[in-house]
């Protein structure tokens, strides 16, 4: 339960932010991101902008076994030139498109987060890269549901 004053503490973190140039204006509102709220693979992959071509310069690290679904570490690295974003979907769950990361130029394409995964299923690492996307994904069992286990 969130009180109004921990509401107030961080409505006045996010003005600080914005204020020092921390952050701009539009990532504080936390603009919705296209395909977090598509329930399909497909659906999220065609709010991303297609179909991704499989690609060797992605790597995607997360356990072969996760012992507890809430917390499953993801780390994804790109090699592929002039990358953009990087995207997280977990195949089996209710809203596959679990994390979408801006990549700034010169900036080194990896990024890291832990995911819910209500079950075993792949989760495919999704990078754009100079306007086209490219996949690549890695099987990942859980043996204790996060997204409702």
């Amino acid at each position: 339960m969130t009180t109004r004053r921990d509401a107030l503490k961080h409505t006045g973190l996010l003005a600080l932010l914005v204020g020092c140039g921390a952050i701009t204006a539009q990532q504080a509102l936390a603009a919705e991101a296209p395909g977090f709220d598509a329930k399909t693979i497909d659906a999220a992959l065609a709010a991303l902008g297609g179909k991704p071509v499989e690609s060797k310069d992605i790597t995607i690290t997360s356990p072969d076994i996760a012992e507890n679904g809430a917390v499953v570490p993801i780390a994804v690295t790109s090699t592929l030139p002039k990358t953009e974003a990087i995207y997280i979907i977990v195949e089996k769950n209710p809203f596959p498109l679990t994390a979408a990361f801006t990549i700034p130029d010169g900036t080194e394409p990896y990024v890291a987060t832990r995911a819910k995964m209500g079950e075993s299923s792949k989760v495919y690492a999704v990078v754009k890269a100079d306007g086209k996307l490219y996949a690549t994904s890695k099987e990942t069992k859980v043996t204790l549901g996060g997204c409702g286990g």
